[in-house]
């Protein structure tokens, strides 16, 4: 279970930390809601970086917790740390990109990272 609740708490530290940010970001521009529809500003990058964790997150966080829940197997907790690393690689990918529009390796990674995990995870829950 201690793999499970790290993973979770990574899950947790990377949303906030991404919001903590967006909001550090709002002070410095003096923008208070919003943020300018071009894909290659730093603001609508983090934001989007941000949405899109808070979309998988949670889900995740379920996932990993039910599976943890049942003493999982070491390869189960390897599917677990993937899919944490995979959200982190999804939002590095987006921020570091020159532009939302663009195709992004990090990205890509952490996308299908998030979907291979986030499947797995349900059928092993499911199969219990």
């Amino acid at each position: 279970m201690n793999v499970a609740l790290t993973c979770i708490g990574l899950l947790g530290l990377l949303v906030i930390g991404l919001g903590l940010r967006i909001s550090l970001m709002r002070k410095n521009t003096n923008t208070i809601i919003g943020f300018k529809d071009d894909p290659a500003n730093t603001l609508h990058k983090w934001v989007r970086a941000h949405g899109n964790a808070c979309e998988y997150a949670p889900m995740l966080g379920l996932l990993i917790y039910a599976v943890g829940m049942r003493g999982p197997s070491g390869w189960m907790e390897m599917v677990a740390i993937l899919a944490v690393l995979s959200r982190y690689l999804h939002a590095a990918g987006m921020i570091l990109s020159p532009s939302l529009d663009a195709p992004q390796p990090l990205r890509l990674a952490g996308a299908l990272g998030t979907y291979l995990t986030g499947f797995i995870l349900s059928f092993s829950v499911l199969a219990c």
